[in-house]
């Protein structure tokens, strides 16, 4: 969840990593930090509670010299936010600085043995163990870092993504990763470090990323070496990164958020291209072309996700269990992996996570291919862990997602699982050909669509400012977009802080209309579809309770809008892809709320982007 930067080459070190801790900054912005081997061979440690603008702030009137640095940004885990937890940490000595994204479980049984052999701590952080034990192990047995390195991770237990720097080794980091992502980037004469590519990519495309187990030696003018815990040499091979830096810059839009829910459009087709042809009514995935026996005919699927891309799943049930008649189930990977599932070589898991980083998701992969299943993985991050890890998979190509609140990141999902329901079904035979070939052109119609619901925008900013004096909020949906109601519910509550739950709309009589009166807003997806009468009889029974009405309706509709105390219209399409269009004005609605209260849209209290630790 941390963001990592290194850089260790010819150039001022400190531009290089401020600049990339920007760039990693939706990672975690509790306190950041950076530690320089400066030109007057001092090792320099500046960190500070906040954000990387109040480091900018703090190193204003500080040394910043030297041409090799490691920087951090924090999401706190062991240890409240503050300065003295910040990263990096250093050792005893005041020899080794080190970085740290991921959890040490057993810290605190290393730190009591070190603790025994006389060394104090100053933090309340599981890294600053892990940087004493590398230490103590160097000196007491007189080794190299890179061995020390070796012998302290044998004894961890955790996940972790590390970067040392050592005083006396102006030439040298150390890099190494276990469950959570790392990349080392090389360019001319100069190597970087990231917990991703964003703050590589603006120095050079050619970038290797490190597996679970490795640790990379970066040392001035020699390549990058990689070795196993045995010091066994490993061979990586150099990737180019296919972004471009106007993907991770705001493009004149005042955030991230609201960039990345008007690229939509654009990223949806991108999405489809060379997977749909309309001229030929096919959809084209080589997932199921290369795996079809063991995509086929499966015992079931079981898709294992974590908060928005586990809303997305919802919709993948839904769309694989009408199209290819094949039993889905869907859970938290958090729960799966603990639930001691039963599961053998007859079933498909597919795992779904933006980042393809995401810990529990990882976790439950592993576990479902020790007991045989066949995965696929649906992720956004070229080269991410569960990418690499997956039997097969598709890609959502949406770019990068910078925003916390996840939106192009969730309609992608969906398309994906769209495009996977109607390959699958077609090739098992179990979706009728006019059927078919009536989703596909409308599903290749989604972008234009969407980009006529943006019209909307200032609208959606009227009606959101009339709400922002909510508590509470309820979303209700039924069939696809009882996944939406929920998605709905959460950006809302992760960008504006403003208690949302979203249900099945016919669970509203079940309990939550005890919490319905005047001062309740209640959003309900009342579409044209097969359940239209009877989210009708919902608005009704809210009406009664004097609660105000949001709806979002189908173009036209003159019954639900008459009712309404505000609404919404989409565009038409089939059934299925309506989750597709139903969100839009949701993202919307949660960012103009948000924006209206005055909060950070795109670095919400307490989150961060990717989730990899438990």
């Amino acid at each position: 969840m941390c963001g990592i930067v290194g850089y260790l080459g010819k150039r001022q070190a400190y531009p290089v990593l401020i600049n990339g801790l920007k760039r990693l900054e939706y990672r975690g912005y509790d306190s950041a930090g950076v530690a320089l081997l400066t030109d007057n061979q001092e090792l320099s440690i500046y960190k500070t509670k906040g954000k990387v603008a109040d480091l900018e702030a703090f190193v204003a009137d500080k040394d910043i010299s030297g041409t090799v640095g490691i920087a951090h940004t924090r999401w706190a885990t062991h240890g409240e936010p503050n300065s003295t937890n910040a990263h990096p940490h250093i050792s005893s000595s005041g020899n080794l600085a080190i970085i740290h994204n991921g959890i040490i479980e057993n810290y605190a049984i290393l730190k009591k043995q070190l603790q025994e052999q006389g060394i104090e701590f100053k933090s309340n952080t599981d890294t600053e163990v892990l940087v004493q034990l590398i230490d103590y192990i160097r000196i007491s047995k007189n080794l190299d870092l890179l061995t020390s390195v070796r012998l302290a991770l044998r004894s961890v237990i955790g996940a972790y993504a590390i970067a040392i720097l050592d005083k006396n080794d102006p030439d040298q980091i150390i890099a190494a990763r276990k469950s959570s992502p790392l990349v080392v980037g090389i360019g001319e004469e100069e190597y970087f470090i990231g917990s991703d590519a964003s703050p590589i990519i603006e120095y050079t495309n050619k970038v290797i990323y490190l597996d679970d187990g490795d640790i990379a030696v970066i040392r001035r003018g020699q390549d990058v070496k990689v070795v196993d815990f045995d010091n066994a040499e490993m061979n990586h091979d150099i990737k180019e990164v296919d972004i471009n830096l106007a993907q991770i810059e705001k493009g004149g839009f005042p955030h991230f958020m609201l960039k990345e829910i008007f690229e939509q459009p654009d990223c949806l087709k991108d999405c489809m291209r060379g997977r749909i042809n309309v001229d030929v009514n096919k959809v084209i995935l080589s997932a199921i072309i290369d795996h079809r026996n063991a995509l086929l005919n499966p015992r079931r699927i079981i898709i294992v996700a974590c908060g928005t891309s586990w809303h997305a799943a919802l919709i993948g049930k839904q769309l694989i269990e009408n199209f290819c008649k094949i039993p889905v189930e869907v859970e938290y990977a958090s729960e799966f992996r603990y639930s001691n599932p039963v599961i053998n070589n007859q079933d498909v898991v597919i795992a779904i996570s933006q980042s393809g980083e995401t810990a529990d998701t990882l976790a439950a992969v592993e576990l479902a291919k020790s007991k045989g299943a066949f995965i696929y993985g649906i992720c956004n991050a070229i080269g991410s862990s569960i990418a690499r890890v997956t039997d097969t998979g598709s890609y959502i190509h949406v770019g990068p997602e910078i925003g916390v609140a996840s939106t192009k990141a969730f309609t992608g999902q969906v398309t994906v699982l769209a495009m996977l329901a109607l390959a699958l079904g077609n090739a098992r035979g179990t979706i009728k050909n006019p059927e078919y070939v009536k989703i596909i052109k409308a599903l290749n119609d989604i972008p234009s669509k969407i980009e006529e619901l943006l019209k909307e925008n200032d609208r959606i900013k009227e009606i959101s400012r009339i709400f922002t004096y909510a508590h509470n909020f309820l979303y209700l949906g039924r069939g696809y977009n009882y996944p939406v109601a929920l998605e709905g519910a959460l950006k809302l509550k992760e960008i504006s802080y403003i208690h949302a739950e979203g249900y099945p709309a016919a669970e509203m009589k079940h309990g939550p209309i005890a919490l319905i009166d005047e001062e309740m807003p209640v959003v309900v997806i009342a579409t044209k579809n097969g359940l239209y009468e009877k989210v009708i009889s919902n608005i009704q029974e809210i009406k009664a309770r004097h609660a105000r009405v949001i709806a979002i309706v189908s173009k036209g509709d003159e019954v639900v809008s008459s009712m309404a105390d505000a609404y919404i219209e989409l565009p038409e399409t089939v059934e299925c892809l309506e989750p597709l269009l139903a969100t839009i004005p949701l993202q919307l609605m949660a960012y103009h709320v948000a924006v209206c209260k005055g909060k950070d849209v795109d670095q919400p209290r307490n989150l961060a982007k990717s989730v990899t630790v438990e």
